[in-house]
């Protein structure tokens, strides 16, 4: 191992039972000069005895493992050394589960790995890797310089939608399944107006995600498909692998449209493309709200919103897992309100002008 030059190095273990997996992800990993692979483990029971003595920044665990798997190792990770870990999944039904089931337990988050016909083709996670291993370190350090309580956020000055919106349109990312988990089933069954949600998520994911909201909420979530009708009370999720617009030309109460341009989109789905559809056809009936997640996703389409006179909610950095999106739109001066994720739900309800009835 290199001396000094690693101590500045965010110090990462691989845990894979899989002698191919174990090698790839370390070359990735060490291929980023702010990153070191400290060591390898082979099974969830040598990785509790390397994080004991190894003392890692951020953990990579496999998701499906023989003996005590990807989350019956993470649950002891927590238990005992609570530290970031990022998750390393199959695109499959089953491990989706299993991946949503170790976000609920406090992984960070996730990387899927693709199987190809004849071998595992995981080269395009390399950039996704590694920029998920930098903010959960990132994240880490952080909390740790702000382990006393919190002083209460000062939010913008008091705002609220002007009239009641007619679509609540959210984009997320890092954190987004945890986030939305604890906000989506608080919404009430006679929720009034449709949410329309880009979370950056891969084909194959988004589905079971929104069964699995779906199992535990009021109101009703799926995924969205192309010509559904935009309908109250509905939540759609964005396919993962294609891009998700509203379009209110022929229908007046707003459909969806689902499609796989345009194709030079760093994100698919895409925060930016869903909220600016959103924006031409609601206008200042919209609602926005951005929250966690990585990069500047969402910042010209929540633009677009504040522009057209819609009302615009970002999550605060304290609730945030990554404090990124909400960040720029911050930066840029687009946000009329800004609370943690605790309140957001409360924004939804007031911006819609909603209203218990007598029978929910």
């Amino acid at each position: 191992m290199n001396s000094d030059n690693d101590k500045s190095k965010i110090r990462v273990l691989i845990v894979d039972d899989s002698a191919f997996m174990r090698t790839a992800l370390s070359r990735m990993v060490s291929s980023d000069r702010d990153l070191t692979v400290v060591g390898t483990a082979t099974s969830g029971k040598e990785a509790l005895e390397r994080i004991a003595s190894l003392d890692p920044d951020v953990i990579t665990l496999d998701v499906q493992m023989p003996g005590l798997d990807g989350l019956e190792t993470l649950r002891c990770i927590m238990a005992q050394f609570p530290r970031p870990v990022i998750m390393v999944s199959s695109v499959t039904v089953k491990d989706a589960d299993a991946t949503f089931s170790a976000l609920e337990a406090g992984a960070f988050d996730y990387v899927p790995k693709q199987l190809a016909s004849t071998s595992l083709n995981i080269l395009h996670i390399r950039e996704d890797l590694i920029v998920k291993i930098k903010a959960a370190a990132e994240t880490r350090r952080c909390r740790e310089l702000l382990r006393k309580p919190p002083r209460a956020v000062e939010p913008l000055p008091k705002a609220t939608s002007p009239t009641s919106v007619a679509i609540v349109a959210i984009g997320i990312s890092t954190g987004g399944p945890k986030a939305l988990q604890e906000i989506l089933p608080t919404l009430p069954a006679d929720f009034t107006v449709p949410i329309v949600v880009v979370q950056h998520m891969p084909s194959g994911f988004t589905a079971p995600f929104a069964k699995r909201l779906d199992g535990l909420s009021s109101a009703s979530i799926r995924e969205a498909a192309q010509g559904q009708a935009l309908q109250p009370g509905v939540i759609y999720i964005a396919p993962g692998g294609s891009q998700m617009t509203v379009d209110r030309s022929t229908h007046l109460g707003g459909m969806i449209c689902i499609s796989d341009k345009p194709e030079n989109q760093l994100h698919a789905p895409s925060a930016d493309i869903m909220m600016q559809s959103v924006a031409a056809a609601y206008g200042a009936l919209a609602m926005g709200i951005i929250m966690t997640g990585m990069g500047s996703d969402g910042a010209q389409g929540m633009s677009a919103i504040y522009r057209e006179g819609g009302f615009t909610v970002g999550q605060d950095q304290f609730s945030c897992a990554v404090y990124g999106m909400p960040r720029v739109c911050a930066e840029l001066g687009i946000l009329k309100r800004v609370v943690p994720l605790s309140r957001i739900t409360h924004e939804i309800l007031q911006a819609t002008r909603y209203r218990k009835t007598s029978a929910s």
